[in-house]
């Protein structure tokens, strides 16, 4: 099966042909105090380069900001949107030195390209697939399901997996949650998605900018259904219809931040978290990485400058009251490691191997400070076979899914995959941590629809105590050939695998 380009399980595939749908430091900028806060360089500027796109943060406030504003046009830049909010201002310029250019304005803390090809001219030929549910199954499904039960639940192992089946006798959720869903784009139309569809919190990011054009946060007819799927985990209504999410009573809202290729970039997730923040999202899911590195050094000029802009926009949503939740990823590699090699990077040009320190080159968003980082488990309720681990750095573990031939579910479910909603009305499976984080979300949903008055830093303690405790899996041996495939470090409280373990639906619903 092909793959998503961008999500969670971008370029990467798992064994037996299973489809994936995928501590911060500040950079100091380069000669920060070389020019006056209002004045550019005065050497002729090139403007016959190539279009790309960069992202200047900004130190002071306001009236920093709009100097600085000045400086980008006296550099050959035009500004698509400043967020004065996080001093964060998203740039185009066909300007070869635009940023070692604006890198030594005063007032400038770091710049950077958000990519390493020119606007418009990034291309892929991965397309992600799905396994579709077949007809029999559905049947079988529906012919399973109790009055209490959705047509498709029986299928759906991953909620007695967390509880989540016993927790919607409690509660489903409150309407005044939201989670936004900052991906690929989410079909609203979906009959299991409309009744919990927040239009309000919804946009489309991918120019930087939001646009709230009617249906813009939708997938196009050619692009990745990833964010449906994940939307539907979250949220998909208990009305008789399909699937059942998590959280089936809270609303969702669609996000788009995956350009038509299929890329996120920085300009576009920071568009996200903005948006979010600013129209009250209690949660947010990020089931990717920000291209193109699947590791964004701090020590680079350009990559540095990526990492505050997503650090900056990361903890603003948090203190607007948003908890963040992202997938670990599905590399199989332990985050925590002294070293990593990246083959992949960057991925909308030609990669080139490196070998980094995760510490410096943090998987971003999920290893940015305050982000809630999700591990896969599968339906035997074992560290998915693709998916990445680290002590310290894994916080919680969540269902993802697995081959079938690895953790097989238990009847009636028959796919060791995640079957959820997918554009056009339809369902099918996917696996990845991508699938594992919207879990997650929609636990930390039903924490703050019983607990409404909760900080994000209660929400997140509350989501690592009630987890259920797992203990290392030693050793992992996932596919059986004798050989351990990972090395689970820490114990049974907190270890690389698991987190502070299983999210737990039926806690974050008692009071």
């Amino acid at each position: 099966m092909a793959h998503l380009r961008s999500g969670r399980g971008r370029i990467l595939a798992l064994p037996a042909g299973l489809a994936l749908t995928a501590s911060l430091g500040l950079l100091p900028a380069a000669g920060a105090s070389a020019a006056p806060l209002d004045e550019a360089p005065t050497a002729a500027v090139a403007t016959n380069g190539p279009k790309m796109s960069y992202v200047v943060n900004v130190t002071g406030g306001h009236s920093t900001v709009k100097a600085v504003k000045k400086a980008i046009t006296r550099a050959g830049g035009s500004v698509v949107i400043a967020y004065d909010q996080i001093g964060v201002i998203v740039v185009h310029s066909q300007n070869p030195d635009f940023a070692k250019t604006i890198r030594e304005v005063r007032g400038v803390k770091s710049a950077g390209a958000t990519r390493t090809t020119p606007l418009a001219a990034q291309t892929t030929t991965d397309i992600e697939a799905e396994q579709p549910l077949s007809a029999k199954e559905a049947r079988t499904a529906a012919a399973r399901a109790t009055d209490e039960q959705d047509p498709f639940e029986p299928l759906q192992w991953d909620l007695p997996a967390i509880k989540a089946d016993q927790a919607h006798e409690k509660s489903l959720g409150s309407k005044k949650v939201t989670v936004a869903v900052i991906d690929t784009g989410v079909d609203d139309t979906h009959p299991d998605l409309a009744p919990n569809f927040d239009r309000r919190a919804s946009a489309n990011c991918v120019t930087g900018a939001p646009d709230t054009t009617e249906g813009s946060w939708r997938p196009g007819p050619t692009e990745s259904d990833h964010g449906t799927h994940v939307a539907g985990t979250i949220a998909a209504a208990k009305n008789g219809v399909g699937v059942t999410g998590v959280a089936p009573g809270v609303k969702v809202s669609g996000i788009k931040v995956s350009n038509p290729d299929g890329f996120f970039y920085t300009e576009s997730v920071v568009c996200g978290f903005i948006w979010a923040a600013e129209h009250g999202v209690e949660v947010t899911n990020n089931s990717y990485y920000v291209d193109p590195w699947l590791y964004t050094c701090k020590n680079d000029l350009d990559q540095g400058a990526l990492v505050e802009a997503l650090a900056r926009a990361t903890r603003y949503a948090e203190r607007k009251g948003a908890v963040n939740v992202a997938a670990a990823g599905n590399s199989r590699t332990d985050l925590a490691a002294d070293e990593i090699v990246d083959k992949t990077s960057p991925n909308d040009t030609t990669p080139v191997e490196r070998t980094i320190d995760p510490e410096v080159c943090p998987d971003v968003p999920t290893m940015l400070d305050g982000v809630v980082t999700v591990s896969a488990t599968g339906a035997k309720g074992l560290k998915s076979s693709y998916s990445n681990y680290g002590l310290g750095v894994v916080d919680i573990a969540a269902p993802g899914g697995d081959s079938t031939a690895y953790q097989p579910p238990e009847a009636p479910a028959t796919n060791g995959l995640i079957l959820s909603t997918l554009p056009g009305g339809k369902y099918g499976y996917k696996a990845g941590t991508s699938m594992a984080s919207p879990h997650a979300a929609g636990v930390a949903a039903l924490i703050r629809s019983t607990r409404p008055h909760a900080s994000v830093s209660e929400v997140k303690a509350l989501l690592a105590k009630q987890a259920d405790d797992m203990a290392c899996t030693t050793p992992y041996d996932i596919n059986g050939d004798g050989t351990a495939d990972a090395v689970c470090e820490g114990g049974k409280r907190d270890n690389g695998f698991y987190g502070k373990g299983m999210v737990d639906a039926l806690d974050a619903v008692r009071r």
